[in-house]
């Protein structure tokens, strides 16, 4: 079917419900979003106006000074500013029968030289009710059409879809996120964030949200902050140098802080992080969370998060199980130093072949994408049959053996020496274990407010009613 069907059906849906009446503001792409109710026909039902704000000088007098044009920031003046002046201007004549709403998007899009990247804000502040308290959803998007019509074409159908979605599936915000990309593919669009506030989302953890879409392919990756909000993740990442640790963290472990801690001591050493702001950065694969299956455990995850809030830590969700994919993501995001950490026992995973099967090249191809651009692996020890066993003492497969020493050599691996000898023995599963039961020594093996939170809630089976 005809791409344009579709938006267009649901532009006219918009345009013929009596209820709906606002403004669509966009700066830069041209005006896609208006463009398709004005096609549907209907239009003076809905849009009570439409604003383009290209010279940057009109932008700022409209909505204020901005830092940069294309950000969050501006865009949330944009939907105060024009939501704002519909309810005065218009609420005393007909706001008893109408909910008002505020569309805007700010987008760069393909410019003439190439080699920017295209992406923007966009989002909708509106009424589901006459005289209602507004709600509020804005996501970013990133076009990843060649083009620049292309892309100005996604970015209209995402537009449609955002408002349809908002005005008639804001009490079903799965369904909501679900529809966004109707009628589009994720080889043109992502949407790598989305925030739902106000009276209709109260209920709504947006971290749910953001864990949706990377489940739907939307994004590749959804972030969220140690205050539980979700962040834009090339905003975070940019110019920053990157410390990541993979793993389950179920629950995270004093060995999983110790990790992070010693491997930023060392990553703080290089010269080329000097002068550079260091994030940690702790990252859950889907597959991780998926644990085999299909379905992902919403309280599970949401313990995992919540546990590694408490710690302080930023949290990276990605579907990149493979540690090459990971690291092209962050790469892509930040031209600061990359390291990652890791214990042995991942090491040795990493040299397992068969894990390198999907790509041509194998194992080679893999690492060759892996440590380019230096990449650094930060290799924590690990306790094997009451011997430590360090980056420096490990033995992978014999054939495999030159090529661990050639990247041992040329500083691929970094020996984690300032680890404490008494968490060797430590490890998740057996935390996790010991949690249902009377054993309370789990407590020990966990931060302080890693076991606090765990029993306040009841996370992981603890009985609080012991």
């Amino acid at each position: 079917m005809d791409a344009g069907v579709d938006t267009l059906q649901k532009a006219l849906q918009i345009n013929l419900d009596p209820r709906w009446y606002g403004t669509i503001a966009e700066i830069g792409a041209g005006q896609e979003v208006a463009r398709w109710f004005f096609r549907a026909g209907g239009a003076a039902g809905t849009v009570a106006k439409t604003m383009s704000a290209y010279d940057m000088a009109v932008s700022d007098a409209v909505y204020g000074k901005a830092d940069r044009y294309v950000s969050k920031g501006r865009l949330q003046a944009m939907l105060d500013h024009e939501y704002q002046l519909n309810v005065e201007r218009l609420g005393d004549q007909r706001g008893d029968e109408t909910a008002f709403f505020a569309f805007a998007d700010t987008v760069v899009a393909r410019s003439y030289r190439g080699g920017n990247e295209c992406h923007g804000w966009m989002g909708v502040e509106f009424q589901s009710h006459p005289r209602d308290e507004p709600s509020q959803v804005v996501v970013h998007v990133r076009m990843l059409d060649d083009e620049a019509p292309q892309q100005q074409e996604a970015l209209g159908i995402v537009g449609v879809n955002l408002l349809h979605a908002a005005f008639f599936h804001h009490h079903e915000p799965e369904r909501l996120v679900e529809s966004l990309l109707d009628q589009l593919t994720t080889g043109r669009i992502e949407i790598d964030m989305i925030e739902l506030k106000g009276i209709e989302f109260r209920a709504v953890d947006n971290r749910v949200m953001a864990l949706k879409l990377v489940q739907l392919g939307l994004s590749g990756a959804a972030m969220f902050g140690p205050d539980r909000q979700v962040l834009q993740p090339s905003e975070v990442l940019r110019k920053k140098a990157i410390l990541v640790e993979r793993g389950s963290f179920r629950p995270p472990t004093v060995v999983n802080i110790d990790m992070l801690e010693a491997a930023r001591a060392e990553f703080q050493a290089d010269p080329a992080v000097a002068d550079r702001e260091v994030l940690s950065l702790t990252e859950l694969t889907m597959a991780n969370l998926r644990a085999g299956g299909d379905v992902v455990d919403r309280r599970d995850f949401l313990a995992r998060v919540d546990l590694l809030a408490a710690c302080g830590m930023t949290v990276l969700i990605s579907d990149y199980v493979a540690y090459h994919r990971l690291a092209a993501y962050l790469a892509w995001r930040t031209d600061g130093r990359i390291g990652m950490v890791m214990g042995v026992p991942s090491l040795l995973e990493l040299f397992d072949e068969a894990s390198h099967a999907d790509l041509p090249g194998g194992i080679l191809e893999s690492f060759g994408r892996l440590f380019k651009n230096d990449l650094r692996l930060f290799v924590y020890p690990m306790l094997r049959d009451g011997e430590v066993t360090t980056v420096e003492t490990v033995a992978v497969g014999e054939e495999l053996q030159p090529l661990y020493d050639y990247l041992a050599r040329r500083g691929s691996f970094v020996h984690l020496d300032q680890y404490k000898p008494d968490y060797l023995p430590i490890l998740s599963r057996d935390v996790l274990k010991r949690i249902p039961t009377d054993d309370e020594t789990w407590e020990s093996m966990v931060p302080p407010e890693v076991a606090e939170l765990i029993k306040k809630r009841g996370f992981f089976g603890y009985r609080r009613d012991r």
